[in-house]
């Protein structure tokens, strides 16, 4: 029997992109949800196997679920709050579509599910006890939009324009639109100078 999801995101094309991905994986779609509030009644209604949302409060509506976070930020903060709240996983959107769907695979079969740097952050936590810049440190993130934090980290891929058009589902023209604006937001001039910006807050 196909693994019953549940999708949530703020994002209708990025639903719909999900839903095909994951449907041609041999998901079953059970329904979307745009936000935590339509979430916890479709959870309830639908009761998954699995939810991917960008939001971490879920079980209580459907304690059977396996619940996996698909997020911007990979905040220490954010992260340890869904771990501790039950959650099997943590995955940023700047993940390829293809990789997202083999970590939900190995959720379905009992597997955790964490991106390659909120692994390292958890094992710098664990050795040290001290916070390591590999995501969006708090004082970048307050500043932005979850979808302008999704281009700042794909900025520090180093992915260009189409490439970051492509990885999120939206058009060069809205991409240079956030990046417009999360240049303004973070008063710097260039994209350069926006990547200076996050090294110097992880750094610190």
């Amino acid at each position: 029997m196909a693994t019953r999801i549940l999708i949530v995101d703020d994002h209708p094309l990025t639903r719909e992109a999900l839903s095909s991905l994951l449907g041609a994986h041999g998901f079953d779609v059970a329904g979307e949800a745009s936000d935590g509030a339509m979430a916890v009644v479709e959870a309830a209604r639908l009761l998954p196997d699995l939810v991917l949302l960008d939001l971490p409060q879920i079980r209580a509506a459907a304690p059977d679920c396996e619940v996996v976070v698909l997020t911007a930020s990979g905040t220490e903060a954010n992260l340890l709050a869904a771990i501790r709240g039950g959650a099997a996983g943590y995955l940023l959107k700047t993940e390829p579509p293809e990789r997202i769907a083999r970590f939900l695979e190995g959720v379905a079969n009992g597997e955790a599910a964490l991106s390659g740097s909120i692994a390292r952050r958890l094992l710098d936590e664990v050795r040290t006890g001290n916070e390591r810049g590999t995501g969006v440190p708090d004082s970048i993130a307050a500043a932005l939009s979850a979808r302008e934090l999704e281009v700042l980290l794909l900025l520090d891929d180093h992915l260009g324009t189409d490439e970051i058009a492509g990885r999120l589902f939206i058009s060069e023209h809205t991409v240079r639109s956030h990046v417009k604006s999360l240049l303004r937001k973070l008063n710097v001039s260039s994209r350069r100078e926006a990547l200076e910006r996050l090294a110097f807050a992880r750094a610190a």
